[in-house]
């Protein structure tokens, strides 16, 4: 049975979130991951149960015992109480291949695929226009955002000022273009350099008594597909002796680690292969088929992503682009993270990918959650690798990698230790957690 003992070795997640803690504060990391954990796991058995009955009314002990030991329902038992994640039961019917099968008879779905939708229309005009071009980047897209962020009433006492990160676009990315701040909530502001891992807006706020504290941008920016026409006979051998190579194939701490269970993995995928581009496509393809979407808890409440990933079945896009570039790295091929937001007209979220390195051709897109397009399976059909070495044009960048420090830094450890996207908010007395405030985008295309 998982259980609340881990607690204490999650503790050295702080180091990951880019910030320490003041020495004179009160703060208390351990205190903080558990009510993060309580937060994502409030579900009882009861209300498991009664979701799952809608689709198999007669579910036993025996069922959700065996579901819960193949990491399919996912639990935990938090001071003798046994709660399960808030979307243990509808991620039950993405995991476990008969229930998804159940689900599909009654539903008809299971996942949303909107995004899929729209790239079948999408892809097959990049490559049209890609194909004879010089540029590997067309396909531009033009938008305009008003991001914002609203910090409930009184979740700090009036008067006080509240720190706030808002994500914005990079400008240091060639397939996004033409970044322009139009406008700030706040007359002052500071925004992060390109050198920034995590592109910042940074503002600050003083809250008022039974008022929500609200931050804003609105920007306007380019975004374009790209698309690598990859053939195994262009990718040269790596020099290894570069600083490119020694960066992006070492170990990076908590979620790029070459445990012993990973190496054997990797090792297994890519036995007999020596092309990068190749050793890249099996790992590719292993996750694809192997772990399928589901809803994730917070990202800093899990001590290592693609272990997590491995032993549960399961992974949403941060998840899987983690072990992937894991398994990469120990392949001794170069990655590294990339993320911010899929913004498809009407299906915009948080979203994360990562970009590859092959010599001779140089750093190229990656999308492991996009994958093998349903419409694309057959590997003679151009889109099948389309999301190994390409990606669409609905994209907005902020974050080329994972962990790092915010800009100006941030004093207690972030919500998301991770990732960036949705923002990150603080007071004096400590960081404000998601449950404290909301974010919402509104997109002109």
């Amino acid at each position: 049975m998982k259980k609340y003992l881990y607690i204490t070795a999650l503790v050295a997640l702080c180091s990951c979130s880019g910030s320490q803690p003041a020495a004179d504060s009160e703060y208390s990391w351990e205190e903080d991951l558990k009510a993060r954990i309580l937060v994502d796991f409030n579900k009882t058995e009861d209300q498991v149960r009664e979701y799952i009955q809608k689709y198999i009314p007669e579910v036993t002990d025996s069922m959700m015992h065996a579901w819960e030991a193949s990491g399919a329902l996912e639990f935990m038992e938090i001071d003798g109480q046994k709660l399960y994640f808030h979307n243990a039961a509808p991620n039950l019917f993405r995991v476990d291949s008969l229930c998804r099968t159940i689900k599909l008879a009654k539903d008809g779905t299971v996942n949303s695929v909107g995004s899929e939708d729209v790239n079948v229309k999408h892809l097959p005009e990049v490559l049209t226009a890609l194909k004879g071009s010089d540029s590997p980047i067309g396909e531009p897209k033009h938008m305009k955002v008003t991001y914002i962020l609203t910090v409930d009433a009184d979740a700090v006492p009036a008067g006080e000022t509240i720190r706030c990160w808002l994500p914005f676009p990079r400008t240091d990315v060639a397939r996004q273009t033409d970044v322009k701040l139009i406008s700030t909530s706040e007359e002052k502001y500071e925004m992060a350099p390109d050198t920034a891992a995590h592109h910042t807006l940074y503002m600050e706020k003083v809250a008022q008594v039974g008022q929500p504290t609200v931050f804003s941008e609105t920007f306007e920016y380019t975004s374009s597909a790209e698309w690598h026409n990859l053939k195994p006979e262009d990718i040269k051998p790596y020099d290894t002796a570069s600083e490119v190579y020694k960066k992006y194939t070492a170990e990076r701490e908590k979620h790029i680690v070459f445990t012993p269970a990973l190496k054997e993995l990797a090792a297994k995928l890519t036995e007999g292969e020596t092309n990068p581009l190749l050793k890249a496509r099996k790992i590719f393809q292993y996750i694809n088929d192997h772990f399928p979407w589901a809803s994730a808890r917070e990202y800093s409440t899990i001590e290592n992503i693609p272990e997590y990933v491995v032993t549960n079945h399961k992974g949403d896009c941060g998840q899987v682009t983690l072990l992937f570039c894991t398994l990469c790295r120990i392949c001794g091929i170069p990655t590294h993270f990339q993320s911010g937001f899929m913004m498809h007209p009407g299906l915009w979220n948080l979203h994360d990918w990562g970009e590859i390195y092959f010599e001779g051709v140089g750093w190229v897109p990656v999308d492991m959650s996009f994958g093998i397009p349903s419409f694309a399976k057959e590997e003679t059909n151009e889109l099948h690798w389309y999301f190994l070495g390409g990606i669409d044009s609905w994209r907005m960048v902020v974050n080329q990698d994972y962990g790092m420090q915010l800009h100006p830094a941030k004093k207690y450890p972030r919500s998301e230790t991770v990732d960036f996207q949705r923002g990150e908010v603080e007071w004096s007395k400590g960081n404000l957690y998601f449950d404290k405030w909301d974010y919402d985008m509104k997109i002109g295309y």
